[in-house]
């Protein structure tokens, strides 16, 4: 991950030239690595995701909860992730199932795998998208409460995510659970439930500030010289007061470093009636019962960058090339260009 990061549009991994259909200028461009952890190829995966949660949605209350470990289980989320991580999806889903079927409701669930603190410090939690409610056996929408103002009680949601949790990791993890238990059950573990959202659009929204987000973006890092990284960070026991932080750069990259996540892990996943399963066979006809007119999905846009210099025309591309640079042609097209005028 991080040789990829390394070399994300650089000379390494090739490029394209493109050329403004309406201005006519050329420019080169280098490909980018497209690795989920980098902090320059999210926003078109971002927005399509977006795009896609958009048609789903319900006419009902949304809330935002947050399940968070406590730090005694880092030691293992950096020698075990996978299997910590996905034990932290199954807890959170079961919980939430155990106070919906209390209700005889069928629930569901957006949850989305973030490892880190603002100071790049472990710090694994879920943020879980929630409909405020869920269908019944004749598959009839009903709401959780008719005031909408929370969705269960959070001290019991955390005592049945906290048993939840603790019993899975006994049973896959039998050798260290013994070291670590009394640290486990000593304190209460957090579990936080924000209020519905404004509308469903905004949940989305919200939601997709959280999905293809990683660590630390560029616009973070303040200043890099020959020894330190410094970066901003919002200090949330102070009130969220905005600060700075200096790292050497071994320790920035090792902060980094510990939020790769594993192969193939699946960061994004969705339960219960917000599982594809279910939205294949059934979301159509509960949106249609809820008076909401299902449309088509709309074809996918074709992304089509604009021209840099003119601002108006589309760039398109004429030529590729690999990492042994741009074509003949073009170098020498770029000797022959008169030199840009000086600005003073």
């Amino acid at each position: 991950t991080l040789f990829a990061l390394k070399k994300c549009r650089t000379s390494a991994l090739g490029g394209h030239i493109d050329a403004c259909d309406e201005c006519g200028n050329v420019s080169i461009s280098y490909n980018s690595c497209r690795n989920r952890h980098c902090p320059k190829c999210q926003g078109k995966n971002r927005e399509k995701w977006i795009g896609m949660r958009e048609n789903e949605l319900l006419p009902v209350p949304y809330f935002h909860v947050v399940f968070t470990l406590p730090d005694v289980l880092n030691k293992t989320a950096l020698h075990e992730p996978k299997m910590l991580y996905d034990i932290l999806f199954e807890s959170a889903w079961e919980t939430l199932q155990t106070f919906g079927k209390n209700k005889n409701l069928q629930m569901g669930m957006i949850a989305v795998l973030h490892t880190w603190g603002q100071n790049l410090s472990l710090h694994p939690h879920l943020h879980c998208i929630v409909p405020g409610g869920g269908v019944d056996e004749s598959e009839t929408w009903k709401n959780i409460r008719s005031d909408g103002k929370f969705l269960f009680p959070v001290k019991a949601l955390s005592k049945v995510f906290r048993a939840k949790f603790c019993e899975k990791l006994k049973d896959k993890n039998l050798e260290e659970y013994p070291k670590i238990r009394r640290n486990l059950w000593e304190k209460p573990w957090v579990v936080y439930a924000k209020k519905p959202f404004g509308s469903p659009k905004s949940v989305v929204e919200y939601l997709g500030r959280y999905s293809h987000k990683i660590a630390v973006s560029n616009q973070r890092i303040r200043k890099i010289d020959s020894e330190t990284v410094t970066f901003s960070y919002k200090d949330y026991r102070q009130k969220g007061i905005k600060k700075q932080m200096v790292l050497s750069h071994e320790e920035f990259i090792r902060r980094f470093a510990m939020h790769i996540l594993p192969k193939r892990f699946v960061k994004i996943r969705h339960y219960g009636l917000l599982s594809s399963t279910w939205k294949r066979e059934k979301l159509k006809i509960l949106q249609q019962k809820l008076g909401i007119q299902t449309k088509e999905k709309p074809l996918s846009k074709v992304f089509q960058p604009k021209c840099s210099c003119c601002k108006v025309g589309n760039l398109v591309t004429i030529a590729t090339f690999d990492l042994r640079g741009p074509p003949q042609w073009f170098l020498e097209m770029s000797r022959n260009l008169p030199a840009p005028k000086s600005a003073f």
